[in-house]
């Protein structure tokens, strides 16, 4: 018997993003999708309810943004780590997302690159900001863009996935 997959929970209001975010996750065997929200509100019910191990969260949600999303998460299922997607590059929203104690980061024009790799530092209990943040320190995690994808890329080169 194999390990236990790992549960997701996906956050985005605009729904073929969505899509496209399961379909790319259902494609890794360790991976399982249990639901699908597009509210800040709606994300907070469903970790609460359900007690996803990951969830992948937009900051620009309606409602209650995803940063405010991901304070309340954390005093409802503080076990789930959270990763961030968003077209928001502000250096001020990314260290505001990752001061909710979130995993990380990603850009979501580069989300067919740094998905999977990112999914797989968080899991590990690692910090990951995509690349394309890599001119901007992080006051928050004190982990620059370009650090989080050298070490992204050894972890996979160490084959821990």
């Amino acid at each position: 018997m194999g390990s236990p997959r790992v549960r997701v929970l996906v956050v985005d209001d605009y729904e073929p993003w969505r899509h496209f975010i399961v379909t790319t996750l259902l494609e890794q065997p360790e991976l399982d999708v249990i639901a699908e929200a597009s509210s800040g509100l709606q994300a907070v019910k469903e970790a609460q309810e359900l007690h996803p191990d990951l969830i992948l969260m937009d900051v620009g949600l309606p409602g209650l943004n995803g940063i405010d999303a991901a304070r309340r998460i954390k005093a409802v299922a503080n076990d789930a780590r959270i990763l961030f997607l968003s077209e928001n590059r502000s250096r001020e929203i990314v260290e505001e997302a990752l001061r909710t104690g979130a995993g990380g980061y990603v850009v979501k024009a580069d989300a067919s690159s740094d998905l999977l790799p990112a999914v797989r530092v968080v899991l590990a209990g690692g910090r990951f900001v995509s690349a394309a943040l890599g001119g901007c320190v992080l006051v928050a995690t004190g982990v620059t863009g370009v650090q989080a994808w050298v070490s992204s890329l050894l972890m996979l080169i160490a084959g821990i996935h």
